[in-house]
């Protein structure tokens, strides 16, 4: 970038939003564009977007609020009109000099009055039509993302090169990609934008179906192993001796993993389910079947609660058997320690689970046959495949609590086999969710008071640990101030957060187990693996910043027993979007449709996590919105395989490859 004559200023800025060379510039799209049209002032209309060329006539007026906070006031005139101009927060605009001419774009509040969204000194006829508005970082300003996308463009424009071979470009009239990056970042009308989306978002497509089937054509190449002997029967009769029966979507799920155990061919399987559907019995019996087997098994979970959690679960479950089952994870004793890691070694220990400690060079099994990943999008794949590494062609089984519709899943997740399971455990309630459109505890006091006295415990779930300048946000540390102000004498409160020692959170959890904490603040750390059966209400403040599955995960935990779960959503953000994505979860308690629904609002990043570590990503690309697109990108991808020694197909293959030869490498 730094050709394009670029202030290393700037570029420190670029880099820290990973953008480092011209062809990440040239991908850092628009996420808007706005078209500004001329309109005489008789045509405006209150809360209308306006745009109009003016003198201004009164030196401009700063006032301050709290903190960095301005208001500015200053007059235009406009022919023979005079204007009243605000502007928040921009005190420098007082550096202005009476009769200098200047653009004002903003909204109008009626009777001459508008609030600017922004001023300049630019000639307005050279600002009209359609402009790019770009996400910025403190430092950056439009007109510089503007202008270094120009410079860009214009140092790089021949070394950009088409990725996607002259058959497809022809047959479905897509742009050359020169011309598709000039007209998304530098376009003449709305029609430029469309035609520029389209011929990206067919190449997002194409190359992420490629590097899906890559992977496949590479896991094929190590898949056979010796299949496991045990009866199926015998894991059915002790199915049939849990306490409670199994769905039938738990009984196909079963048999899906025990064919898979059976089977010459090393399982990679996805299970995927709402939350509280039963994927861990499944993965239990699972399992045990294994250890039928004579081979010994792990679990791997993203946290000490959610591995401890695991641990009781399985003992459980599992308490009619004599397999020996053990939790490993940082905080235990050396000596015990010691004592689980000569057991597994010597094959005394059936079922291990844990935490990333199952991965530590020390932990060696006799004989590892399957693997267990719960909320699998945590883990990165260089961590699972050091975990398989320490067995010989193990099974391998991935849970999430984030389901997707089948589909959608077999474009994510086209290399592994899929269980869904979507049927419920009878009698299950529903979460009652309720939307405020405000951030403050006053809106819920007096329920939770009546919580409180009924014998209740109650989860408060904050975004941020602590107040920071750069994240405005209620905090778990201010939060649980004023709670315990707010109720003492009436109720203990406790706090919970990821900087605590491992030593910490083991007690903050078992004081709330015992009751002897009502009232816990926590950030997302309780989103997995805790289960209070008594508390039954969570309220999450700043809720529009999160994402719709993770807030259906975190109320999750407030549902565990047979009284009434309440989540409380507060927000006190105004944006439409915002609340319309909340309004989901006030509707829906179906983990299918909202996950659905947080794809096509908010992309696959959010639901997949490191799962798409490596693999192209979709910038422009909606997994909801574009399945014609997908599904013909689809079929390209077969057509290329299959013409691997066209020249073009070749240099897309080769090209694919090297983005993705890290994940290539370390996925099966």
């Amino acid at each position: 970038m730094k050709a394009c004559k670029i202030p290393p200023k700037k570029i420190e800025i670029l880099n820290q939003m990973n953008l480092y060379t011209s062809d990440d510039l040239l991908s850092y799209y628009p996420f808007r564009y706005e078209q500004l049209e001329l309109k005489p002032y008789e045509e405006w209309q209150v809360k209308d977007k306006v745009v109009f060329e003016a003198r201004c006539i009164t030196y401009p007026k700063s006032i301050r609020f709290k903190g960095s906070r301005t208001m500015t006031k200053f007059q235009v005139e406009n022919e023979d009109d005079v204007f009243d101009i605000t502007l928040f927060n921009r005190p420098w605009v007082n550096k202005m000099e009476l009769g200098q001419v200047l653009t004002i774009i903003g909204k109008y509040e009626g009777n001459r009055k508008i609030t600017a969204i922004q001023y300049n000194f630019k000639p307005l006829c050279e600002q009209l039509g359609i402009q790019p508005v770009y996400p910025l970082k403190y430092g950056l300003t439009q007109k510089n993302v503007q202008d270094i996308m120009r410079r860009c463009f214009e140092n790089s424009v021949h070394d950009i090169q088409n990725d996607v071979p002259t058959k497809y470009r022809e047959q479905y009239r897509l742009l050359d990609k020169k011309v598709a990056y000039y007209k998304i970042h530098f376009p003449e009308n709305i029609q430029d934008v469309t035609l520029a989306i389209r011929t990206l978002k067919y190449e997002e497509f194409l190359k992420f179906h490629l590097a899906i089937q890559l992977i496949r054509k590479q896991n094929e190449k190590v898949e056979y192993k010796q299949g496991k002997s045990f009866n199926f029967d015998d894991v059915f009769v002790l199915a049939n001796h849990l306490p409670f029966p199994l769905t039938k979507d738990q009984v196909k799920a079963v048999n899906d993993l025990l064919c898979d155990l059976q089977s010459d061919r090393v399982m990679y399987r996805l299970i995927q389910g709402d939350v509280g559907c039963g994927k861990t019995v499944v993965a239990a019996l699972g399992m045990v079947a294994c250890c039928y087997a004579g081979k010994q098994c792990a679990l791997l979970a993203p946290t000490e609660i959610l591995a401890k959690q695991h641990y009781l679960s399985l003992k459980d479950l599992l308490r009619s058997t004599s397999l020996k089952i053990e939790v490993l994870y940082s905080a235990l004793p050396s000596s015990k320690k010691k004592e689980i890691l000569e057991d597994l070694k010597l094959g005394k220990i059936d079922i291990l689970v844990g935490t990333h400690s199952l991965i530590q060079p020390d932990v060696e099994f006799k004989d590892l046959g399957f693997v267990v990943a719960d909320e699998q999008h945590r883990f990165g794949v260089e961590q699972r495949r050091k975990l398989l590494d320490k067995g010989d062609k193990v099974d391998f089984l991935l849970m999430s609590a984030t389901p997707i519709p089948r589909t959608l899943a077999n474009t994510l997740y086209g290399d592994m086999d899929i269980t869904t399971i979507e049927t419920m455990p009878a009698g299950r309630k529903e979460v009652k969710t309720i939307l405020i459109q405000e951030n403050s505890f006053r809106s819920v006091l007096k329920d939770i008071v009546e919580l409180l006295n009924q014998g209740r415990q109650i989860y408060v779930v904050c975004s941020a640990i602590e107040e920071s300048e750069n994240f405005v946000a209620r905090n778990v540390l201010e939060i649980y101030e004023n709670l315990q102000k707010q109720f003492e004498g009436i109720a203990c409160v406790g706090v919970l957060h990821g900087k605590m020692s491992s030593e910490e959170k083991e007690e903050v959890m078992n004081e709330f187990k015992k009751n002897h904490i009502q009232i816990l603040v926590s950030t997302t750390v309780i989103e997995v693996g805790i289960n209070v059966v008594n508390a039954t209400c969570m309220i999450i403040y700043d809720a529009h910043r999160f994402g719709l599955s993770q807030l259906h995960q975190l109320r999750g935990r407030v549902q565990r027993g047979s009284h009434q779960g309440v989540c409380y959503l507060l927000t006190d953000t105004k944006e439409p979007e915002s609340l319309e994505r909340l309004n989901v979860l006030v509707k829906s308690n179906n983990g299918f449709e909202i996950s659905f629904e947080d794809l096509r609002l908010r992309g696959p990043g959010d639901i997949l996590g490191t799962r798409q570590s490596g693999l192209p990503a979709f910038l422009l690309g909606n997994l909801v919105e574009d399945t014609k697109i997908i599904e013909t990108t689809k079929h390209d991808v077969q057509e290329i395989l299959d013409n691997s020694t066209n020249s073009e197909n070749e240099q897309l293959i080769k090209k694919v490859l090297l983005i993705n030869e890290n994940t290539l490498s370390t996925m099966d």
